[in-house]
Order: C-alpha cells, then structure tokens, then sequence
C-alpha cells in the first residue's frame, strides 16, 4: 500500500505492523456534522476497511474536542452550558455517523476526560526547556525546536496569517514570538478552569490531542491525519510538542482530506457554507451519501453543487440492480478494487472498476470495501 505523506511530500510505501495505529481529529461538537467532516471520516473508514482486508488490526482514535474556544463561545452565544452543548452535537454526530455505516473507533476520548494527562505533559515541556510561564499561561518556545515546520513546509509569514486564522493569536502580547502557542491558558472569568502548578485555566487546543493520541496508542502513531486545514497550526504544533517531551517521532505517516468546497470557499461552520449530514439522509439513501463522497479522491478538493447526490442515488440503483453475473467475475472485480485502494487510496478508480462491473454483472464484494452494502 502506499499513501500521499503531508511531511514527506510524496507518495510513499505505508507498511505498519499487523497492529495498525491510526489518529484522526474529531469534531469540536458545537454543531451538525457537514459533508466535510463526513469526507473526512468516510476516508479514514475506506482506509481501515482495506488494511483489515490485507489482514491488520486497526486501532482508530478519534476525539471529541469538549473543551475549545469555539464551544466555549458558542455555548456562551446560546445560554447553556459547555458540556451540555457538547453532549447534544455529539450525540447528532454519532447518530449521523452510524447512519453512514462507518466502521466503529477503537476509542472517542474527550479533551476533558485528559486533564490530569495534559497538564503532566505540560510539565514535562516546561522541564525539557521548551515552554515558559507568561500571564498565567504557558506557551511552547519554537525557538527550542529545531524541526518546527516540518509537517507543513510552510514559511514564517504563510505560518502567521494561518495561526491568525486558526485562533492562534499571534498578536499576544505575553508570547516571546508570535508563533509561539499556548499549552495552558488562564481562563476567562465564565469559563471552564482546572488548578494547575501555573495557576486555574484550561489546556490549549493542540496539546489536547498530543496527550489523547499518547495516551491512547504510545510515543508513536502509525498514521495520523485529519482535514488538511488542520495541517498548520494544529498538527505542526502536535507534532512539536510531543517529540519535545519524547524524543521520539511523533507520526511515521501524516494523511490529509482535501476540502468540501461551496460557493467557492471550503465548508466551514464559520462561512455557515455548509451542507448538512443530517439534512442528506432526510432525502437519500446513507450508502447514496456515501458514494458521493468516495467519488472524488480523498486529496482532491472539490465543489458541491446540486447534482452531486442525484448522480451519486443513480450510481447505488445501477449497482444495486446489476445482475450477478459468472463466478469468475466477482474476483476479478475484486482485484481490482484492492489495486484502486492500494495506489494512495484512489476511490475514484474503485468506483470506475465497479461502474464497470455492474454494467456488465459480477459486483461481488468490492463494493463492500468502499463501505457500501448492497444486499
């Protein structure tokens, strides 16, 4: 198998043991579930269905983001608590994706169930020299770490607008550089806050997932990926903080879903641009939502627009109907499918390989690899 790898900037040979561990950033449950987020799980689910087909384990982490600014405000917006917030979304979200029929996560962590983890990791930055108290808060000091940038590549400048955009407040005033980033924050007066050595305040948002992911599955995690929004700061910063504290690589493979684009500009709950999850299924068959999705590959961005699920309903009836051909067939098909999956995870080519098939008979499995049940 081999897999597009963020940092390396290439394709490149993914050969995890028969124990394949796998991290995923969840969603920060402060509303629905959109078609992004949905492309992005859905990849992640294709993804461990091939590897169990080879014969893996997998072991898949996906947090809940409990504890954030955008809850925080969003919470504060509507007069309820935080965490009840959290527990309605997350609740839509679960529901939206076991109508999906994806595969279940070997573990949901929430950000709040890990404080205690958080602030020992937090510790052991501070004793490593690569942190420093400021304002009640404590920031990591990218100075001390030489491979800061080497899952994005990104310039200095092209870092400072995307830590603008992402909540990283480059203009603080408490930081020695702007790019610095914070791992525990004094909290506002009407926020959530914990008692730590530096004084009560909640954990940052990047050093939420170093702690969940190392506590869930070790120094090192087979592959770890997300959106690709989230390559700078979120998974730059991740990646710093945790091989600070171990010394080891934090991530052998870093995968990344393109954006779901409308109107022009990637689906963000922020833009309100957003198609949801929930709103699809009142009208189309999951496996139909499904296909949609898998249609585009997972590196390439792409625009929605409206007949987008009408083509992806006639895809799921054409193969639902196509007969069930030679013995033989099924197999070869199947071949086929596993070749797709195999070259960086093409689920465009699967798709085409099955297209085919069923106009011909002899879909077998392979449509099962794509997550899609047909009987």
């Amino acid at each position: 198998m081999r897999l597009y790898d963020t940092s390396r900037r290439e394709v490149a040979a993914f050969e995890p043991g028969p124990v394949v561990t796998m991290y995923t950033c969840g969603i920060t449950p402060y509303d629905a579930t959109h078609l992004g987020h949905a492309a992005t799980y859905v990849a992640y689910d294709v993804l461990q269905r091939r590897l169990r087909d080879r014969g893996h384990q997998t072991r898949c982490v996906r947090n809940v983001t409990d504890v954030d600014d955008d809850i925080l405000r969003k919470a504060r917006q509507i007069g309820v608590h935080y965490l009840d917030l959290a527990a309605a979304e997350t609740a839509r979200f679960d529901s939206d994706m076991r109508a999906l029929e994806m595969l279940p996560c070997w573990s949901e962590p929430r950000a709040t169930s890990a404080i205690a983890d958080i602030r020992k990791m937090i510790g052991m930055v501070l004793e490593r020299g690569h942190a420093y108290r400021s304002g009640g808060s404590v920031y990591f000091d990218i100075s001390t770490f030489g491979r800061f940038g080497q899952v994005s590549h990104l310039g200095r400048e092209a870092m400072l607008a995307l830590a603008a955009e992402h909540g990283g407040n480059p203009d603080d005033p408490r930081k020695r550089d702007p790019l610095d980033f914070v791992l525990w924050q004094k909290s506002a007066p009407d926020e959530p806050a914990w008692d730590s050595k530096w004084g009560p305040g909640r954990p940052g948002w990047h050093i939420e997932c170093s702690a969940l992911a190392m506590r869930e599955l070790g120094d090192t995690v087979d592959l770890h990926g997300g959106g690709s929004d989230l390559v700078y700061p979120h998974h730059e910063c991740e990646a710093a903080q945790s091989e600070a504290v171990t010394g080891k690589q934090f991530v052998r493979h870093w995968m990344h879903q393109a954006m779901v684009r409308m109107d022009g500009a990637k689906m963000s709950k922020s833009l309100g641009n957003l198609v949801f999850v929930s709103d699809l299924l009142k009208e189309y068959d999951a496996r139909a939502v499904r296909l949609a999705i898998v249609a585009h590959h997972y590196r390439d961005s792409w625009e929605w627009d409206d007949s987008i699920m009408p083509a992806a309903a006639g895809r799921l009836e054409a193969w639902q109907s196509s007969p069930a051909g030679r013995a033989a067939e099924p197999a070869a098909v199947l071949d086929r499918v596993r070749a797709r999956l195999d070259d960086d995870l093409d689920t465009p080519g699967a798709v085409a390989a099955i297209d085919e098939a069923a106009s011909t008979g002899g879909i077998g499995p392979a449509a099962a690899l794509l997550g899609v049940r047909l009987s």
